[in-house]
């Protein structure tokens, strides 16, 4: 499933987000600092002369192991951190709530070379804010890096199967910061304004596909919150999924 929202309210009905969802950093000149750990020596220099070419981006430091990068992030400012699972002496499943101890804010995206299900979905638990395999190539790290930075999580299809995997598996109350889920009865307009929101349209955009004006379209999606009990976006979202108004894809 390519829907952001849909995964990110998995996290959230988990408990694993306790902060705003998608709440976007302000702009700013200042490039996102990196720290890329890993122990190939070859694998960081690679990472890293890819990234050199980004403006946005600069690479502030290299650890070998997870010891290593501990100290540094508590003597460098770091915006984001590509964090290799298998490491020597502190390998990054320790390492990354270690992290977030010293800093929460800080987005680690991890690396491996390991597609598994049950391995995304406990890092996402710890902490993490994305998960790519070694293979993905530079514009996909810079992407990641970019989006995590931005909106706090990068999901492609790995993390989006084993989170979605993980809802199905799982019968618990969802948070109540967004809401309580209430039936309601909604019209053939709402459902599709709603399965337009779970695909990421813009109100613009969805207001051309159902032929309303954007200001019709806010007001919609305001009614829709109060019907189905919803506190925000999210909400509505968890909403969808509950009752099969959308998809898996």
């Amino acid at each position: 499933m390519r829907l952001r929202y849909i995964v990110v309210l998995i996290l959230i009905e988990n408990n694993l987000i306790s902060h705003h969802i998608c709440s976007m950093k302000p702009e700013s000149t200042e490039p996102i600092k990196v720290i890329i750990a890993d122990d190939h020596v070859l694998y960081r220099a690679g990472v890293k002369t890819a990234l050199s070419t980004k403006k946005d981006i600069k690479v502030i430091a290299e650890a070998d192991n997870g010891m290593h990068l501990l100290n540094l992030i508590k003597n460098i400012p770091v915006d984001v951190i590509l964090l290799d699972i298998q490491m020597p002496i502190m390998d990054g499943i320790a390492t990354l709530p270690e992290i977030k101890k010293i800093n929460p804010q800080i987005k680690v995206i991890m690396l491996t070379m390991v597609d598994d299900n049950s391995m995304i979905t406990k890092l996402m638990e710890l902490g993490a804010n994305s998960y790519l395999t070694k293979t993905s190539d530079s514009e996909i790290i810079y992407e990641a890096i970019k989006t995590c930075f931005e909106q706090e999580y990068y999901f492609n299809s790995l993390t989006n199967k084993a989170l979605l995997t993980n809802l199905k598996q799982r019968q618990e109350p969802v948070n109540p910061a967004f809401g309580q889920p209430q039936e309601a009865n909604l019209s053939e307009k709402e459902m599709t304004i709603l399965r337009l929101m779970c695909e990421e349209k813009s109100t613009k955009e969805i207001a051309d596909i159902v032929d309303l004006s954007p200001r019709t379209v806010e007001a919609i999606r305001d009614k829709l919150k109060v019907k189905t009990g919803s506190k925000s976006t999210a909400g509505l979202i968890m909403y969808a999924v509950k009752h099969k108004i959308i998809e898996e894809m």
